[in-house]
Formats: C-alpha cells, structure tokens, sequence
C-alpha cells in the first residue's frame, strides 16, 4: 500500500497503516488463525503496523526501506529488502541491532557498522534478501546507558559486566518484533547472518526455521578484542578468530582497575 492509499484510506475512516499480528493473513493469503508458537507460550503478540516504505537507490543496488511500528513503543524498526521475498524458502537475512556509535561514528570499539555493510553487500550480491535494522541499541539498553557501559569498560570491565553493573541484564534484546516483521514480509525460513546462537534459538522459538548459519565475522582489532572476546566468552558467540582474539588478549597478570563510584552509579 502507498502512502497515498493510506492517506486515502484514512480519510475515509480507514487505518492508514497495515497492521498485521499473529491473526493476520499471511503472504500466501491463508488464514493465520491457527496459534503461533508465541501464543502457544502464553506471549502477548505484538501488533505491528507497516507504516511506509521508499525505494532507496545505493552504490550496490536498489532496496526498498520499509519502515514498521509495534503497537505502544515509540520507536521505529526497518526492514531493507532486494529482490523478492515474499513465499521464499532460505532467504538471505540479517536481524541487527541499531548502533549509532558504529555505524554513524565508525567507532571501533565493536563490530557492528562492519557487520552492516558486510550484511547489506552480501544481500546485495545474492540479487534478494533483508536485512532487519531493530531500534534496540546496546544490545537493548539504549544510547544513554550504552556509553555510560563504555565508560565503565575504560576502568576495566568487559561489555556484559558493564550492563550487569549498571543493573541491566547482559542482553535485553526481543526478538518478537523481528519474527513478526519477516511474516509481514512473507518470508517462511531464512539464512541468517550471525554468530550469535541465541538470536537463532529466539527466532525458531518464535517460528521462524532458520535453515542455515552465515556467519559474519570482521577482522580482530586492539580496539575491538576485548569486546569480541567477552562475547564468544560470556555470550556464547561462535567467533572463528578465536587465535586472533588470544593473541589480543592483555597478560592476565594485571589487575584490571575497578569501575569508580561515580561512574557506577550515574543516573
């Protein structure tokens, strides 16, 4: 639907936005009624609403942005699609995280601006993909207590002690918005591009077969290391360089200096 029919279709009374949840029909037109397996575990499913989309032209190819919202958040999830995707069996995906700091900034404390580009130049060459880009910032804590986490990782700590410190969980990320924006796409199973296990176990346990694992690794760096590290070690990421992560590791002889008060404890 364009923002046209949707801009008539609210004035008629309509919604202006296509909503879709687990009742909705899927891609092929058949009823969804049947409970989906995040009803079957007693979840509030989400409803989401397809809220616009735009043709963005890039030095790899054309994709489509289409741009969805759950129902009471305030925040903006997008699916950047190739090629065509809908009824499709193993298709190519990336499911990732926002990281202003990354992937505006280039910071090199991580890997996610690299993963993004790697994600978006292998769709791009496959001819047909997506890639899902959730507003879900450090690991789902947000810009804010992202880089007071930061701060605390220049005193010592790793990513996931950092979280934990600052009274979050070590990943807070859901994945059912994700599950429901590839239905809405009409996509049955995908390939997904991660290391990390627990996004695949999420969103088969949300009913999305992943039939196979891309990885999606980036060079190791001394800025990146002890990131890289804390997740294969503490987040069970299947990261290959393992070599490359030991030769960065700094001699375990050294204490690590404590995280200050202050910087724990700011509000």
């Amino acid at each position: 639907m364009s923002d046209r029919e949707r801009a008539e279709e609210e004035a008629a009374g309509g919604t202006g936005a296509d909503d879709v949840s687990a009742g909705a029909a899927d891609a092929d037109g058949a009823s969804a009624s049947a409970a989906r397996p995040e009803e079957a575990a007693g979840a509030n499913v989400p409803t989401v609403a397809r809220v616009t989309e735009a043709r963005i032209p890039t030095d790899l190819g054309t994709f489509e942005l289409l741009l969805f919202e759950m129902a009471g958040e305030r925040q903006d999830h997008l699916a950047m699609v190739m090629g065509s995707v809908a009824g499709g069996e193993g298709v190519l995906v990336r499911v990732h995280s926002a990281c202003f700091t990354g992937e505006v900034l280039g910071s090199r404390r991580c890997d996610c601006g690299e993963q993004l580009a790697s994600a978006i130049a292998r769709v791009a060459a496959e001819g047909r993909g997506a890639i899902l880009y959730l507003d879900q910032e450090g690991r789902g804590i947000g810009l804010r207590e992202k880089l007071r986490a930061y701060n605390l990782q220049d005193e010592g700590l790793d990513t996931v002690e950092a979280n934990l410190a600052l009274g979050h969980g070590a990943d807070e990320r859901d994945y059912t918005v994700a599950a429901v924006m590839l239905r809405r796409l009409g996509i049955r199973s995908v390939r997904l591009m991660t290391n990390n296990p627990a996004k695949i176990d999420s969103l088969e346990a949300l009913g999305i077969p992943v039939v196979e694992r891309v990885p999606l690794e980036v060079p190791v760096t001394d800025d990146n290391a002890p990131y890289l590290r804390a997740k294969a070690a503490k987040l069970r990421h299947m990261l290959g360089g393992s070599a490359q992560l030991a030769a960065a590791e700094p001699p375990r002889d050294e204490a690590a200096p404590q995280p200050s008060a202050k910087t724990a404890g700011a509000s």
